[in-house]
């Protein structure tokens, strides 16, 4: 590309879990990449999104919420939270006016008091909360946060502002990517995302954290894809719950996945889905490996 007015550069989101991360990047960008569900630590990887526009190009990184880990996988997720901001041009601290500032809050901005990256905090929540003083807000952040903006990533009230804002931080370069591309993800990794997205969203207490979700198979034809997953469980107890009476609980994931993924990949989907007894797999270094943690 020969505009030297063009921009290009790399934008990570930091924040406790459950303050709409996701819900932003997927706001900004314009697209799905990102699942969501109403349940803190739906996020368990590092993911790419790439926002394309005539005059610039930003690839967002959506990242686990902060957290103390308590098993193999959250360590693994916070080690990809603190990958996340290398060589990065800007960090945006995410969290929302409801609960702000809580303990994690505060130990995130602590640690990025001593981190020489420009910095933007992002409130979320607005249209939750009607009566709030930006100036209490403000007066939490360390000098290491230049501006603060207030938004509903949900709504989108106050996106545009903070986007502009963060143009300012992006670097005149090249775009790093092609400008079809979305993610640098492989279709495969968004299929399991999906799947797990539907578990979190007609499951309730531990069973969305006990499962996750390996896609065996992909195969791409002319006119559809089939995909073979597996969902992993810890304990046989959890079994019948998943699958459900007659197969039920399978049905309503696999029609959330298909329709999910239909209108993702522009092409009918069709999701086959089996279940598996892993016990203690978020403590097994090989199984976690397995599903794509170094």
């Amino acid at each position: 590309m020969d505009n030297p007015q063009f921009r290009s550069g790399f934008v990570t989101i930091l924040g406790k879990p459950n303050t709409g991360k996701s819900t932003l990047m997927n706001r900004l960008i314009g697209e799905k990449l990102s699942i969501t569900s109403p349940k803190p630590q739906t996020t368990r990887y590092n993911i790419k999104g790439i926002l394309n526009r005539d005059d610039c190009q930003i690839v967002f990184i959506d990242t686990p919420g902060y957290l103390k880990p308590r098993y193999k996988l959250q360590e693994k997720m916070q080690d990809l939270w603190s990958e996340s901001y290398k060589d990065v041009d800007l960090i945006l601290f995410m969290s929302d006016i409801i609960s702000f500032p809580t303990d994690y809050d505060l130990e995130v901005l602590e640690l990025l008091k001593n981190i020489p990256i420009p910095q933007i905090a992002v409130f979320n929540k607005i249209d939750l909360q009607k009566d709030y003083s930006r100036e209490f807000f403000i007066n939490q952040l360390p000098e290491s946060c230049s501006k603060a903006f207030f938004i509903s990533a949900t709504r989108g009230d106050g996106v545009p502002e903070l986007m502009e804002a963060m143009l300012q931080f992006i670097p005149y370069h090249p775009p790093y990517y092609s400008e079809e591309q979305l993610s640098d993800l492989p279709m495969r990794f968004f299929a399991q995302e999906f799947i797990r997205e539907a578990i979190f969203n007609y499951f309730s207490q531990e069973i969305p954290y006990s499962t996750a979700v390996l896609v065996e198979k992909f195969k791409e034809l002319d006119d559809k894809i089939h995909i073979d997953a597996v969902i992993w469980l810890e304990r046989e107890s959890q079994k019948p719950i998943i699958i459900g009476k007659n197969g039920a609980g399978l049905a309503k994931i696999r029609d959330y996945a298909e329709q999910q993924l239909t209108n993702f990949m522009g092409v009918p989907v069709m999701v086959h889905l089996w279940v598996k007894v892993k016990p203690k797999w978020r403590k097994k270094p090989s199984d976690l490996k397995e599903l794509g943690f170094k």
